[in-house]
């Protein structure tokens, strides 16, 4: 059961960030979903059912909020993923959205849309 939800997130960051990301992205950025760590992969499966959700509390209204809303909807899910996983984690894997990059900003702005719609 998290398989499905975790491959449509980790489809939807490595597109995003073969979009968003300036130059070339890390080779981890873009490790296909075999490759992924089995935390992330349950971080990566966690934030996809939350997303799903939320879209189905709120009876499809989630199309009304902005790309940045998205975005921080998804950023604030996988920070709580990290903290869950992670004792101690660095301070830029807990970064508040203000904190993070343009292009990780529309990266998550993006998976929510993708998983959303999946």
């Amino acid at each position: 059961m998290t398989d499905e939800p975790g491959r449509l997130f980790r489809e939807a960051w490595i597109a995003g960030v073969r979009r968003h990301y300036p130059g070339e992205p890390k080779p981890g950025y873009v490790t296909p979903w075999e490759a992924t760590p089995d935390w992330e992969r349950q971080a990566a499966a966690a934030v996809a059912s939350q997303i799903r959700e939320f879209v189905q509390v709120s009876a499809g209204a989630t199309a009304k909020l902005s790309r940045e809303q998205k975005g921080r909807f998804v950023a604030l899910c996988w920070t709580a993923q990290i903290h869950k996983h992670f004792d101690d984690p660095k301070p830029s894997y807990v970064a508040d959205w203000d904190a993070l990059p343009g292009w990780q900003q529309e990266t998550d702005a993006d998976i929510f849309e993708y998983v959303a719609a999946s």
